[in-house]
């Protein structure tokens, strides 16, 4: 994975004319220039704006916000239809594809929006107990105190992944497997962390 920008561009050779130059438009703004998920990303006061990126089949420059933008010349996507709430990209197969004062125009839409605080605030979804759990916790009172101690994150992968079995045996197992972690206050992926 690459640590810096230059080393990120120079990796993508193929993309590697179109990402400096969505990156010299870039830098020419008052955005700030960071490495996050290994990809060039561009912030306004640590809020991530922009991000350039290359992929099998195109470069592309995508805008956080970007369902805020006018997009009056229909140029950007939405690359996962029904996931993706705020996130827009504009994608482009060669160099020449970039118009680039319009390239600049839509950057400089996503700033102001950004100052103005536009953004997508993430749903906070429910925590759903399925009943296998709901019943281990109620007949323990010291295991229910501990997993109500837990943080909401901690708590949804415990639910989830009961939730997840489809056939009532996996479910049990898994709920015996989670039973003595819950007991230790172990995140069930902590191990992963």
């Amino acid at each position: 994975m690459a640590k810096t920008p230059e080393e990120y561009i120079s990796l993508n050779k193929e993309y590697r004319p179109l990402l400096e130059k969505l990156q010299s438009i870039l830098l020419s703004t008052e955005l700030e220039e960071k490495m996050k998920w290994g990809i060039p990303t561009y912030c306004l006061k640590n809020k991530n704006v922009a991000g350039i990126g290359a992929f099998k089949s195109y470069a592309g420059l995508w805008f956080f916000n970007g369902s805020f933008l006018k997009d009056e010349s229909k140029k950007l996507i939405n690359a996962q239809e029904g996931k993706t709430k705020g996130m827009r990209q504009w994608r482009f197969e060669s160099v020449d594809e970039i118009d680039e004062k319009l390239v600049r125009s839509y950057i400089e839409e996503a700033i102001q929006n950004q100052k103005k605080g536009k953004e997508i605030k993430p749903e906070k979804k429910p925590l759903l107990v399925p009943d296998e759990l709901k019943e281990a916790l109620a007949s323990d009172g010291f295991l229910s105190e501990v997993f109500d101690s837990m943080s909401l994150s901690c708590k949804r992968e415990y639910t989830e992944y009961i939730a997840e079995a489809k056939r009532p045996e996996t479910k049990q197992k898994r709920l015996e497997k989670i039973i003595p972690m819950i007991r230790e206050k172990v995140g069930l992926n902590d191990k992963y962390k």
